[in-house]
């Protein structure tokens, strides 16, 4: 895809949250009735978690606004399609295995590759074998026991959510942490979500506990967020091309943590306007400003544009687990960014972006990553030619009518 210079303004929606999304399904799958799922345009991961509980557990139907969920009887050894969606897997993972339907999950991309070792390690000692690690096909044995659980909170928050949202189906449960979580806001949704199916978790300091007797409710019907991940781009894209724009349906009260895009872009000198479920980016001069993602790293490519976009040096930290997405996105972004003529210095948990407030054309590439085509398509507002993006249907991973938006926000339209 060529995209030619021009700047990006105007109002779009915020696309429904997939991180959102995921919990609400697995939950009315979970649950003792029928739940109507708000949720139009799913993204490719969506549908991975659809399909699979639809092989699972439940009936799941695709409607004009969402799904249908109705819950059924477990399948016996099932065959679990997630693809490359990490979430589908890791969630669903300890789910099947509490179910005790010895699953066989399908994998594609770099998701065989990707970090899953400690949570396999935790689910062995809690009844479990598997075959296949590593591999585009791991079987799962036996039925996943309560009890006490120890995981490390650095390496994937995935891995907490996805023991939490099997934890009813086991009896009482507890999860220690091992190490500080990372990205906890992923694990708040985590809770919001349970919380509106029935499940009361307690917090502590050093992990969760889930007591015996709880099980799944359905609400009847469940809305997903606005996604907050997503919206970054539009916002990053304005900000850096001194544009008004809008994007409805945010939530402030959102668990998400990536909502904290807001007070990222204001420390770039981003004049960012909260009104009712609305945010906006007013004109106004960006300076380069130091930002820790350790806590919201899908935010990082949408900063890496506004880092570009502020004339200086910006450092972004905590980029060290950047490398374990759906490719090494902190390699993704420093390569693009160099492409187009902005200084990077890629260190081992931080990119130093020496921006200039302008970018020229050139060729990129992806790397099929769904963050990165957007970053790069982004980066048109800042650009003095052209810019090509090889493998731009990438995008369908969390935003499939990204580019149809794009298109509807460009000035020369």
């Amino acid at each position: 895809m060529r995209i030619a210079p021009g700047k990006l303004r105007g109002t779009v929606p915020a696309i429904p949250a997939k991180a959102h999304a995921h919990r609400l399904l697995i939950g009315a799958a979970l649950a003792d009735k029928a739940t109507v799922i708000h949720c139009p345009a799913p993204s490719e991961d969506i549908l991975r978690t659809a399909q699979c509980l639809n092989a699972l557990c439940a009936h799941v139907e695709r409607t004009e606004e969402g799904f249908v969920v109705t819950p059924r009887a477990p399948s016996h050894n099932p065959l679990l399609e997630a693809g490359e969606s990490g979430s589908t897997y890791r969630f669903l993972l300890p789910v099947a295995c509490a179910l005790g339907v010895n699953p066989r999950f399908s994998l594609a991309g770099r998701l065989p590759s990707r970090p899953m070792d400690e949570l396999l390690d935790e689910l062995e000692q809690h009844g479990m074998a598997f075959s296949g690690k590593g591999t585009a096909l791991l079987t799962a044995q036996g039925r996943l026991s309560g009890g006490d659980f120890q995981l490390p909170g650095d390496i994937s928050s995935q891995y907490v959510s996805g023991l939490l949202l099997a934890a009813p189906l086991m009896g009482p449960t507890t999860l220690t942490l091992t190490t500080p979580l990372q990205s906890r806001g992923y694990v708040d949704i985590t809770l919001s979500a349970m919380a509106q199916y029935g499940i009361q978790v307690e917090v502590s300091p050093g992990g969760y506990a889930l007591s015996d007797g709880q099980a799944y409710h359905s609400p009847g019907t469940a809305a997903a967020e606005g996604d907050w991940s997503n919206a970054a781009f539009w916002l990053c894209a304005a900000a850096a091309g001194q544009q008004p724009l809008t994007v409805t349906g945010l939530s402030l009260s959102s668990p998400q943590g990536d909502k904290a895009i807001v007070d990222m872009l204001r420390f770039f000198g981003a004049r960012v306007e909260a009104a009712d479920d609305a945010i906006s980016i007013q004109p106004a001069p960006l300076h380069a400003a130091d930002i820790d993602i350790t806590h919201t790293p899908d935010l990082a490519p949408a900063m890496a544009l506004l880092c570009a976009g502020a004339k200086g040096t910006s450092v972004l930290t905590g980029t060290r687990r950047l490398r374990m997405k759906e490719s090494d996105r902190s390699h993704a972004i420093a390569h693009t960014l160099g492409i187009l003529g902005v200084p990077v210095d890629e260190e081992e948990d931080r990119l130093v972006i020496r921006g200039t407030g302008q970018v020229h054309g050139g060729a990129c590439d992806s790397f099929h990553d769904h963050r990165i085509a957007m970053m790069a398509a982004c980066l048109s507002v800042l650009a003095t030619g052209d810019i090509t993006i090889t493998n731009h249907e990438a995008v369908g991973k969390s935003y499939p009518h990204f580019f149809a938006d794009f298109a509807s926000l460009r000035l020369d339209t």
